[in-house]
C-alpha cells in the first residue's frame, strides 16, 4: 500500500494531524517545564534572539496560551511541537506549561516537527533541506511521498535537497541570509565548486540581485565556451610551420631553378622539416630522379 494512504496528509497543517492523533491525557494537562525534553528531530538549528525575547515578554505577561505538543517517553515527556514556546517559558521563569499529549511514533514526531517549522516558522532553505534529507534517510520513503505528506511538489523537495551539494561556505551564506534561495539556485547550476565559492563571495560583496547573478553566470559561460572553441581550432604550437629564414628561401629558389620544377621546403621545427618536389609528367619524374642519383 502507498505510504501516503496510511498517514494523514500533513500539508493541511499540524492542527489536522493532531486531530487524528490518539491522546493520552495528563492531570490538568500541565507539566513541569523541566519534565519536557527537547525534540531530537527538530530541524530548526537557529532561533532568532529578537523573536524569542518578544515571545518571552509575552509569556511573562500572559503565560503560554497555546499548549505544547508532547509524547510520553518512559518516565518523562518529549517535545513534539512548540520549542520556541518552551524556550520562552524557561526564559520567563515559568514552572509549568500547558501540554497536549499524543501517542506519536518516531516518524509522526519527525513529520510534525517539519510541518510546524515549514508552515509556521518557515525554516531557512538549508535547514529545510537537512530536515528532508534526515527524514528520507531515516524512514526510507521517496521524495514524492515526502512531498505529498508536506503538501509540496516533488520538484520542490528535490531542488531543496540539491542545495546540500553546494560548498559548506555557500550553504552557510544561505543559512545566515547573506544570499537568497534564488541566488543559491543560480550557483547550483555552476559546475565547479571553486567557482561557486567565488561567485557567492562576489554576490555578498557587491550585493548582486538574483537577476544580476544570472547574467554574470551566463556571460562567463559564454566566454568559457568561446575560449574553448578558439583553443580547439588553434593549431598546436608544435604543429605550426616554423618561419622560413632567408637562407632556406634561397636554397628553395636555387633547387627550383636547377630542377625546373616546383619545390617547397617545409620547416616543421628548428631541426626538422620536409623537401617536397612536385612533378607533372613521367619525363619530369625521370629527370628529377636522374638528377638526384648522379
Amino acid at each position: 500500500m502507498d505510504a501516503t494512504a496510511t498517514r494523514p496528509r500533513l500539508g493541511r497543517g499540524l492542527t489536522a494531524l493532531l486531530g487524528d492523533a490518539p491522546a493520552a491525557e495528563t492531570p490538568a494537562n500541565r507539566l513541569p517545564v523541566e519534565a519536557v525534553a527537547q525534540n531530537p528531530y527538530q530541524p530548526r538549528k537557529r532561533f532568532d534572539d529578537d523573536e524569542l525575547d518578544s515571545l518571552t515578554a509575552s509569556v511573562k505577561e500572559h503565560g503560554v496560551l497555546q499548549p505544547l505538543v508532547v509524547r510520553q517517553t518512559g518516565d518523562g515527556f518529549q517535545l513534539i511541537a512548540g520549542e520556541r514556546r518552551l524556550r520562552a517559558a524557561q526564559a520567563a521563569g515559568l514552572t509549568e506549561v500547558p501540554v497536549h499529549v499524543v501517542a506519536f511514533d518516531d516518524q509522526q514526531v519527525f513529520e510534525a516537527a517539519l510541518v510546524e517549522n515549514i508552515q509556521r516558522s518557515d525554516l531557512n532553505p538549508i535547514e529545510k533541506a537537512q530536515g528532508f534529507r534526515d527524514y528520507l534517510n531515516k524512514f526510507g520513503v521517496s521524495q514524492e511521498v515526502l512531498g505529498a505528506k508536506l503538501g509540496l511538489d516533488r520538484t520542490t523537495v528535490s531542488n531543496l535537497l540539491g542545495l546540500l551539494n553546494l560548498p559548506t561556505e555557500v550553504q552557510d551564506a544561505v543559512r545566515l541570509g547573506q544570499i537568497s534561495l534564488g541566488h543559491a539556485k543560480v550557483l547550483k547550476g555552476v559546475p565547479e565548486a571553486e567557482r561557486q565559492l567565488v561567485l557567492c563571495r562576489e554576490t555578498i560583496l557587491k550585493n548582486y540581485s538574483v537577476h544580476a547573478l544570472e547574467l554574470l553566470v551566463k556571460q562567463q559561460r559564454l566566454e568559457a565556451a568561446a575560449a574553448a572553441t578558439a583553443a580547439a581550432n588553434e593549431e598546436p604550437e608544435e604543429r605550426r610551420p616554423a618561419e622560413k629564414t632567408a637562407h632556406v628561401k634561397g636554397i628553395e629558389d636555387d633547387l627550383r631553378q636547377r630542377l625546373a620544377v616546383k619545390i617547397e621546403i617545409k620547416v616543421k621545427a628548428k631541426d626538422r622539416g620536409q623537401i617536397v618536389i612536385a612533378f607533372d609528367s613521367n619525363d619530369d619524374f625521370e629527370r628529377i630522379v636522374g638528377a638526384l642519383t648522379k
